[in-house]
């Protein structure tokens, strides 16, 4: 029985569908289709229901479930107690987050708690959300940094997870300055129907970011006429764009506040189109190694 079979089964049973299951996994779906069933051939019973619909796990399965999510957990640790013991995590801290929390806030963290780098290694990892919230329950990282908004909730269990909210960011839609100190693109002269639509440059659905702004758009009563014209998997691509003047962009304030004040950049429309979030680091409940306790303390203590 292989650690990944466990693992498969848990992100089965949590999103009750093969295909999202297997996505999250970066495998095809037949491919992760085997490895299910050859976790069923070692229980010598199935564990999901067949038939069509979302997936439902067997009594079997349910009663399977805890000991799979315990046998997971117990790898982890020993992993990290041996990893220890070798002296290696001691002096390692290891965090995931995404490109864009990577690019602003984990670097101005770096720059007000400098003195963490004079006696560790920090290891950190840009992947999308999904992947470093799996990162985290696999035990991979210590820390994970990421957007906290009801459209793209984290699924982290309370009892074995805990969190810091570290600061309220939003998504503001901005655009090129001109010469007078306005928006290129102004978002209030295109509620009407006669208006012509403004350029937008948008996020991938693929992204958290994107997400958030296109869930508050679809349920906006006087959403702006837009016309989708890029769609960047990037933050820095986007904003670079904006730059050259090509459209409008919800940015987050954290990254575009300093070029607003600068008169680089303007507001593109009124308030009610921005987007509020949370950014949270996440930590296991369990003790960390000894520098990425005293990161934690840092940070909370800040």
């Amino acid at each position: 029985m292989q650690s990944k079979w466990l693992e498969d089964f848990l992100l089965l049973a949590q999103e009750r569908s093969f295909t999202r299951a297997a996505e999250l996994r970066h495998v095809t779906h037949p491919a992760f289709g085997r490895r299910i069933r050859a976790l069923e051939a070692w229980a010598g019973t199935p564990l999901i229901e067949s038939g069509g619909g979302p997936v439902r796990l067997t009594p079997a399965g349910e009663a399977f479930r805890d000991t799979a999510e315990q046998m997971v957990r117990t790898l982890a640790q020993s992993h990290d107690e041996l990893q220890a013991i070798a002296g290696r995590q001691a002096h390692v801290i290891t965090l995931a987050t995404g490109r864009t929390l990577a690019r602003t806030i984990v670097a101005d963290w770096l720059a007000r708690h400098s003195a963490v780098l004079q006696s560790a290694e920090v290891r950190i990892a840009t992947r999308t959300l999904d992947e470093t919230v799996q990162m985290l329950q696999r035990g991979e990282i210590s820390f994970s940094l990421l957007y906290h908004h009801a459209a793209i909730a984290v699924r982290l269990d309370g009892r074995q997870f805990s969190h810091l909210t570290v600061m309220h960011d939003k998504m503001v839609p901005v655009a090129r300055a001109d010469a007078d100190g306005k928006a290129l693109f102004d978002l209030s002269q295109a509620l009407h129907a006669a208006a012509s639509p403004v350029p937008y440059l948008a996020f991938s659905h693929s992204m958290a970011l994107g997400r958030l702004v296109e869930d508050h758009l679809a349920s906006h009563p006087l959403m702006p006429r837009l016309r989708r014209c890029i769609d960047c998997d990037s933050a820095d691509a986007n904003y670079e764009y904006v730059l050259k003047g090509l459209g409008v962009a919800w940015m987050p304030w954290s990254m575009v506040q300093r070029d607003c004040q600068a008169g680089r950049l303007a507001i593109a429309g009124d308030s009610s189109l921005n987007v509020h979030f949370d950014i949270r680091l996440y930590r296991p409940k369990r003790h960390l190694g000894t520098v990425a306790e005293q990161f934690w303390n840092d940070i909370t203590s800040a």
